[in-house]
């Protein structure tokens, strides 16, 4: 697998259009999966700028390499431990609600950690042109707390255990295999970790696409299913 700016854009060009079909499918079908289902085009989003990180470095713009690689991050540090947690909690039954909603405080103070002092501390944000990958590095603010393994494993928990955690089967198979990405990732590609991870979980997400699609397609399904949690959903059951 070569990894470069046309990756990055073919990549962005593929989960754009993914991602806004996901959605939509999602939106007419069970709003509930907006949240997962959107990943695609967010992944997109990431692949664009990591497509401008290469160019900007292959022109030896250094500010705009900082720039677009603050931009890369946001979603790697900040929104990724975020949005899934979040997501999969309007997919969960109430008694499961809390749980997620732990998972997405986890998240948030992880993510923050992590990327908001990367504004005051511009120096702690290095990037290195690999002849296929980008490795980022530097420094990280947990680094001065506990040791870098363990931060990738606070990571794991946030963003990968809430999906193989899910009450739902469709959204444990998405789980499997982002986390099939962070195992491969870590034996192969620690040199680039942050850069490949993201490259491989953009891919899995196309998955989300056939699963809304699928969904879709199951007998009974033709409108947006607004579901709620309690006696009104049970009455309407029954």
């Amino acid at each position: 697998m070569c990894f470069s700016a046309e990756a990055s854009f073919a990549a962005a060009a593929v989960l754009l259009p993914a991602g806004l079909a996901s959605s939509y499918i999602a939106f007419r079908t069970d709003r509930r999966y907006l949240g997962i289902c959107a990943l695609p085009f967010l992944f997109g989003i990431q692949q664009l700028f990591e497509g401008l990180v290469w160019t900007s470095g292959s022109a030896s713009d250094l500010a705009a390499v900082q720039r677009f690689t603050l931009a890369y991050m946001f979603f790697s540090w900040l929104a990724w431990p975020v949005w899934v947690p979040s997501a999969i909690f309007f997919l969960e039954p109430g008694h499961r609600k809390p749980l997620y909603l732990g998972f997405t405080v986890l998240g948030a103070v992880l993510g923050g950690g992590q990327y908001l002092p990367y504004f005051v501390h511009e120096d702690w944000m290095s990037v290195t042109f690999l002849p296929h990958a980008i490795s980022y590095g530097g420094i990280m603010l947990f680094d001065f707390l506990v040791a870098r393994e363990l931060t990738v494993v606070i990571y794991f928990t946030a963003v990968i255990l809430p999906l193989l955690l899910a009450s739902r089967p469709e959204v444990r198979i998405f789980g499997l295999l982002v986390a099939f990405v962070f195992l491969v990732t870590n034996l192969f590609f620690r040199f680039a970790y942050i850069s490949v991870f993201c490259f491989g979980g953009a891919l899995m997400s196309l998955y989300l696409l056939a699963m809304i699609w699928w969904k879709a397609r199951e007998p009974g399904t033709d409108t947006a299913t607004n579901v709620t949690d309690g006696p009104v959903a049970e009455k309407s059951a029954g």
